[in-house]
Order: structure tokens, then C-alpha cells, then sequence
């Protein structure tokens, strides 16, 4: 067997249930859409064996773009956990043949609490089709499966429609990056779209201040101490002036051998970049870059220094 040939079949199979796919958009996916729009309960999404699968993603794929779901085991359902089913509620029901028995057993259950159902099926003209208030037809002509028996191009166009529908729902609803953000606050989008400076920024001990009449050496050991980077330098009344950084250790160390004994006001970086602590940290970022700096000072409306920014601060916070 020409195992390259064969994926390729494989693939040429599913790709094509896909497409067919199209030709069954209509009058019906309308209707789930605005069935599960008007909604004032959850999309419940219940399903057996693979379907039953593909139907968690479909609730997992709703949960995080706005719209509530939650995912029911049909065999369960009929076992006691129907009663987290209300009339409020829309009812996705995936079943490839339309006629699996513990479906057939929910379905005069939910028309008595008097759901919404919608079906996602190969079969609409099946009991699951019949009973439905909206039949999304997922009809394929043949499964990927030599054997016609383990679903593969079925659960493929289940995955595609169901997709289908939970954008269509996104859009509908008007959700934003920032909403997303909101509901994955734990990855890289909602870091880059909630975090903010004063999340992350360095405070307290950790945030050496000194005064520009300050000696390099007496900075130096604050530094050393803070286990920072670079020192905020501020004038007497509290104003920033500059910072004093490693890189201009490293170049002052080379033409001048009284460095250490220095103020720190003739060696430091003046009028340097600053950000606020209301800013994103992924703008932060951005400046961090551009300037091809490593730290910067946080600062109040009034110029005062109330944190300071690294570069390794954004490491941890996973926006590197």
C-alpha cells in the first residue's frame, strides 16, 4: 500500500465533505443562529461516541468566544443531569445517523421542557431531524474509512459546521479581541490586551530611586541591593531627572577612573524614555524594543518615579 497516495485520498475525501458542505447552508442555520441569539439560558451541546467529541469542542469553541455552553452526555442526560436543561436553553444535538438510541430517548424529554433544538446530522430526515426545530444537514457521501464504519469525512463536516456556526454567533454578538482576551486571560492575547505596567512593574526595595547629588558609589550599592538593572535618578523634589543604567557604567568606567566618586547627575542618561503605569505592557514592549533599552522608569502625571519597567519583568509575564 502506498501509505503517501492513500493520506492523500484520505484528505482529498474529507476536504471535499467540507465543500459539499456549502450546498447545505440554508433556511435552517438561519434559524440556530437566531434561536441561540435569543436565548436567555446556556447552548447546552450534547452528543454520543465521536460526535458526542466533536460536540464538547463545539461547547468549549462557544464558551470562549460569548456565548455560555455547556457540554451534556446524552447517556448521562437520560440518567439524572437532564435537569440542567430549561426552557431557556437551546439544545445542540450532533448524531451523524439521527437515530442513536439514547438520543431518540432524550428527544421527547427536552420537547417537554420545551427547548430549542437544534440537530447537526448527516440524516435530517431521521427522528433527530424531525424532531428538530432547526436540522443542520452534515451529509457526506462516503467516510475516509476503507470499512465505511469509523467516522472520519462525517465528524470532519460535524467539526466545519460547527465552526460555522460558533463565528457566525461571534460576529453576531459584535465580540471583540478584547472579549476574547477576557476569557483566555491566561494566554499570550490576554496578556498582550489586559496586562498592564503597574501589573508587573517593580516597586519599594526592589525600585532604587536616588537623588542626583548622589555619588556613583552610593548608587552603585542601592543597585546592588535592589538586584536591579539601573536606578531612577529625581531632584529634590521628587521629579525625575534621569537614569543611571549599566550601559552607562560601562561607558563612563572607560574615561574615567574617579567614576565611583562621581554624582551620579554628570554620568546619568537625562530626560530618558518613560511610560505610565496605565499603559499595556505589550506597548511597553514595543517601546522597550525601539529604543533598544532594557529598563524604564514608571511615572505619575507629575513626572514623580513610582516603579520601573525590565526587560526581564516582560520575560515572566510570558510577553517574550
Amino acid at each position: 500500500m502506498n501509505t503517501v497516495k492513500r493520506a492523500r485520498q484520505v484528505l482529498d475525501i474529507e476536504a471535499k465533505a467540507i465543500i459539499d458542505l456549502k450546498k447545505n447552508i440554508n433556511q435552517h442555520f438561519e434559524k440556530a443562529i437566531q434561536f441561540i441569539l435569543r436565548s436567555k439560558g446556556r447552548v447546552v451541546v450534547t452528543g454520543m461516541g465521536k460526535a458526542g467529541i466533536i460536540g464538547q469542542k463545539l461547547s468549549a469553541t462557544l464558551s470562549s468566544t460569548g456565548t455560555p455552553s455547556l457540554f451534556l452526555h446524552s447517556a448521562e442526560a437520560i440518567h439524572g443531569d437532564l435537569g440542567r436543561v430549561t426552557k431557556e436553553d437551546a439544545v445542540i444535538i450532533l448524531s451523524n445517523s439521527g437515530e442513536t438510541d439514547e438520543i431518540k430517548k432524550l428527544l421527547p424529554l427536552l420537547k417537554k421542557i420545551g427547548s430549542k433544538i437544534i440537530a447537526i446530522t448527516g440524516n435530517p430526515k431521521s427522528l433527530l431531524g424531525r424532531y428538530s426545530d432547526a436540522a443542520l444537514n452534515t451529509y457526506v457521501e462516503k467516510e475516509a474509512c476503507p470499512l465505511g464504519l469509523a467516522p472520519t469525512a462525517s465528524t470532519t463536516a460535524m467539526l466545519a459546521i460547527s465552526d460555522a456556526l460558533a463565528v457566525c454567533l461571534l460576529e453576531s454578538k459584535g465580540f471583540k479581541e478584547k472579549d476574547f482576551a477576557f476569557y483566555h486571560p491566561g494566554g499570550t492575547l490576554g496578556k498582550r490586551l489586559l496586562l498592564k505596567v503597574e501589573d508587573i512593574m517593580r516597586t519599594g526595595k526592589v525600585n532604587p530611586i536616588v537623588y542626583e547629588e548622589n555619588t556613583v558609589s552610593s548608587v552603585l550599592l542601592k543597585i546592588t541591593e535592589a538586584r536591579a538593572g539601573s536606578a531612577t535618578v529625581v531632584d529634590k523634589n521628587g521629579r525625575l531627572k534621569g537614569i543611571f543604567t549599566d550601559g552607562d557604567l560601562r561607558r563612563h568606567l572607560e574615561i574615567d577612573e574617579n567614576l565611583p566618586k562621581c554624582k551620579i547627575k554628570d554620568v546619568m542618561t537625562k530626560n530618558p524614555t518613560t511610560v505610565n503605569k496605565e499603559m499595556l505592557a505589550a506597548e511597553a514592549m514595543r517601546i522597550l524594543q525601539e529604543k533598544k533599552i532594557d529598563e524604564v522608569p514608571v511615572v505619575d502625571k507629575h513626572k514623580h518615579p513610582i516603579g520601573l519597567l525590565d526587560v526581564q519583568d516582560l520575560l515572566r509575564a510570558g510577553l517574550i
